[in-house]
């Protein structure tokens, strides 16, 4: 039955490598189970239904994964995406989580139409290159920020808008958390440095535990009106009637509050983002695992695509931000998945994962830090890829870069790196190279700045 399913010995694979295989790519990214709820609070969002949400959302796109295209590649909601469905779109536009929802759940059902046909491919290869890595390293510096922030590293500042944390002003509160937050960073980075799998994972537990242990001895101090909680976890049993609280929400929306411009423009900026982190993961991930075929491309890609876009619009469902393909799936790859078995363990790790929801939910915003801090770092490092030596290139992969994190909206630096592109290319006589689609993308930011 599962030799008939999965085709191991085709794919020179067994039972017993798969499973381990499926555990390695959970323990990398069960960090997302803390991350997540943490994230999507901050838009007004239960925390223990949101992380309910993220465990079905990651079962049932990983299932559909392994099960459509056979292939050891997990789903959860993806970073730099929750960052900007809670700080963006719920955040400084001001929509309700309900309408961020159904932005999500719309992409998922044009993802799904795009990907049974090849249009999302077509789009794919319309984006150039450098911009492409430009939008992968502004995402990295931008949810990078967001850790800071959280993790009151980086504060607000009346002279400066920002500055560097006053560890003596508030030392058992604001300037024990970032302490702890930069020492988490480094045993992170050591870890990864180290090639443990889970290295993400441990630097959160091991920051938390910390966290607790300066509880103990008096160094941190709870101040419930300041927002600085105790760090102890509570191992209740998990309510699960809390996830009524988000499922099926997207469709509660007041929609007299909805700016339609707007909405177009929150659900242009999820399709983009998700576009590129989703093809991008895949084609990575497969060149690792040795899966492209002689003219460098994935076969069944088309149903890992509408694996994806129907993670996306499922997850919005349930109640979490856009569900795509992680990265991470490269670590069970590395240890040897080759087919969607690994993929069905990872499956039901996260959904066993809801049993532990007070546990998880209860993992602090510094102890989450540095793995928003360390994420950002394996993002930007697509620009290695860059060609520097190109200014047409380059110069608007920096603007798009740049603009992210200081505008603090992803969909601000996407629209200011493709206008920018279609701009200098075209002014500066390389009009032949810009695809006739770049047109029409930089021709909608621009009248979005005019009308919007």
């Amino acid at each position: 039955m599962i030799e008939k399913l999965f085709k191991l010995k085709q794919n020179n694979t067994d039972v017993k490598t798969e499973v381990i295989a499926g555990i390695t790519t959970f323990m990398t990214m069960a960090y997302i189970l803390a991350v997540n709820p943490n994230l999507l609070s901050a838009a007004g969002m239960d925390a223990t239904a949101v992380l309910m949400a993220t465990c079905l959302a990651s079962f049932v796109g990983t299932m559909f994964m392994a099960l459509m295209a056979n292939y050891p590649f997990a789903l959860a909601p993806g970073m730099g995406l929750n960052a900007y469905f809670a700080f963006t779109v719920c955040g400084a536009m001001g929509y309700d989580w309900r309408v961020a929802l159904l932005a999500v759940f719309v992409e998922g059902l044009i993802f799904i139409v795009l990907s049974v046909t090849n249009v999302r491919e077509a789009i794919f290869n319309a984006i150039p290159k450098s911009l492409k890595r430009g939008v992968s390293g502004g995402i990295g510096l931008f949810i990078a920020f967001v850790g800071l922030q959280g993790a009151h590293v980086i504060v607000n500042s009346d002279s400066t808008l920002l500055t560097y944390v006053n560890f003596k002003g508030n030392f058992n509160t604001e300037g024990i958390c970032a302490l702890l937050a930069i020492i988490g960073l480094i045993i992170t980075a050591i870890l990864y440095i180290k090639n443990v799998k889970a290295a993400i994972l441990i630097g959160i537990i091991v920051t938390w535990i910390l966290g607790m242990l300066c509880q103990a001895c008096g160094i941190y101090v709870v101040d419930i009106e300041g927002g600085y909680y105790s760090l102890y976890p509570s191992f209740a049993i998990t309510d699960f009637t809390a996830l009524g609280k988000t499922f099926f929400q997207c469709f509660n929306v007041d929609f007299s509050t909805v700016n339609i411009m707007n909405f177009i423009v929150v659900l242009f900026a999820f399709l983009f983002v998700d576009l590129f982190d989703t093809i991008g993961t895949l084609v990575g991930v497969a060149t690792k695992a040795d899966m492209l075929d002689k003219d460098e491309k994935l076969p069944r890609i088309k149903h890992a695509l509408l694996a994806d876009a129907i993670a996306t619009s499922v997850g919005a469902v349930f109640g979490t931000s856009t569900t795509t393909t992680f990265v991470e799936s490269s670590a069970g790859v590395g240890v040897g998945a080759r087919t969607g078995l690994a993929s069905v363990v990872t499956g039901f790790l996260f959904l066993i994962s809801i049993l532990f929801a007070p546990i998880f939910t209860a993992i602090p915003a510094f102890a989450t830090a540095p793995a928003l801090i360390f994420v950002g770092f394996l993002m930007i490092s697509a620009v290695v890829d860059i060609d520097f030596k190109a200014p047409t290139e380059a110069i608007p992969a920096y603007l798009c870069m740049l603009v992210m994190p200081l505008s603090y909206s992803i969909s601000e630096g996407i629209a200011i790196g493709i206008v920018s592109y279609v701009a200098i290319n075209l002014f500066s006589g390389n009009a032949k190279k810009i695809k006739p689609l770049m047109y029409v993308l930089a021709v909608l930011f621009v009248l979005k700045y005019i009308f919007l």
